[in-house]
């Protein structure tokens, strides 16, 4: 009797195939690639720009840090008070008298309609007095104190945009686990994409890019009433109009941040960030979105052979090869990123992750109103 698929189990090889190809053309060499010194060229001075509201403990906890990173050069460090109720500003005001590279700047209030905190950078990026510009949030804290020379670094590619790579801590618990692998494969997608030479995101937890690049861009004006896309949707209109992008993704550059504590706090954060997405070019939703539907078609697939007639054998022969293959990238990217889950726990994350995005999307779909802290 001659070789037979089912249609769906064609299907399923097709998905397979697909994940693969990002597999080997993307992750893997970006796995490989290798790692890059802190020391080099640090003759320019830098501003750094962090934008708060209410965030008083994570200020302490971040601003000494930032004090003592290692850079020749020099840097101012901004903190934009955005309308904080809390005793952010005497803080911050008592650090600019004893560390006179410190400067604040207060926001008071918004206009109506235009995004809180894409106004409140505005305001401080005009303030600054350098060219080279670095952001990072209130809730992160570097990874080392070379953190600034890592970044810099990317400038002399040459390069306009920096792109960084920001974890979460790690927790007890499923919900830590899987923010932390959601973090992770997004970093593995937006950073390997971009090593490959289509940049099309940055977070604004880790990111770098001249003033130039915001005065091409005209700052954020496409999309100053938008909650979103003061990280992401600026490297849009910076690579729109030429800008080079380049990424910098050794341990010592990392920024490491405080994950959600609860899955509503993670749902709501995760719908923010997922608004901007519709304002990606189309090619740059053509090639994340393929990613997110092959994998989502996999395990549907899988799910209705399961529920019909199914040919085991081959089913678990695609599967088995699946897993194995994606794990083991999956792995290599962890070590890459400095950012390692359990390799048994991989297989169930990727699952419960692309079901979770599921409905996330779905979500947008149906509830589009969206709410700045």
């Amino acid at each position: 009797m001659p070789f037979h698929l089912s249609p769906a189990l064609w299907l399923l090889l097709a998905c397979v195939l697909v994940q693969l190809f990002y597999a080997a053309y993307y992750f893997l060499p970006f796995a490989r690639r290798p790692s890059e010194a802190a020391d080099g060229p640090d003759t320019e001075p830098v501003s750094i720009l962090v934008c708060a509201r209410n965030e008083l403990e994570n200020l302490r906890r971040l601003l000494p840090l930032l004090l003592q990173q290692d850079y020749p050069a020099g840097f101012e460090l901004i903190i934009i008070d955005d309308r904080s109720t809390d005793d952010t500003y005497l803080y911050v005001q008592q650090l600019t008298q004893y560390y006179p590279h410190v400067r604040l700047v207060t926001i008071t209030s918004t206009p109506d309609g235009l995004s809180p905190k894409k106004y409140a950078l505005t305001l401080g990026i005009k303030t600054a007095r350098h060219e080279r510009l670095l952001f990072t949030d209130a809730d992160c804290i570097p990874a080392t104190n070379q953190w600034l020379r890592y970044m810099q670094r990317g400038f002399h590619k040459p390069a306009d945009v920096v792109l960084g790579y920001s974890a979460y801590a790690a927790e007890s618990g499923f919900l830590n686990k899987l923010i932390r692998f959601e973090t992770f494969l997004t970093g593995a997608q937006y950073l390997s994409f971009a090593w490959r030479g289509y940049p099309y995101m940055g977070v604004g937890r880790n990111l770098g890019y001249t003033r130039q690049v915001f005065q091409l861009t005209k700052g954020f004006a496409s999309h100053i009433r938008s909650l979103s896309g003061d990280d992401d949707l600026l490297v849009q209109d910076a690579v729109a109009r030429g800008a080079r992008v380049a990424v910098v993704a050794d341990a010592g550059a990392h920024t490491l941040s405080e994950p959600a504590q609860t899955w509503g706090q993670w749902w709501r954060q995760k719908r923010r960030h997922l608004s901007a997405g519709s304002r990606y070019r189309w090619s740059d939703r053509l090639r994340i979105g393929t990613f997110i539907g092959v994998n989502l078609l996999f395990y549907g697939t899988t799910i209705g052979l399961l529920f019909s007639r199914p040919d085991w054998v081959p089913l678990a022969a695609v599967w088995l090869v699946r897993t194995l293959a994606m794990t083991a990238v999956y792995h290599q990217l962890g070590r890459r990123l400095e950012d390692r889950l359990p390799p048994a726990w991989l297989p169930v994350l990727d699952a419960v992750y692309f079901f979770y995005y599921l409905a996330l999307g779905m979500s947008l779909f149906l509830y589009r109103t969206l709410r700045w802290k």
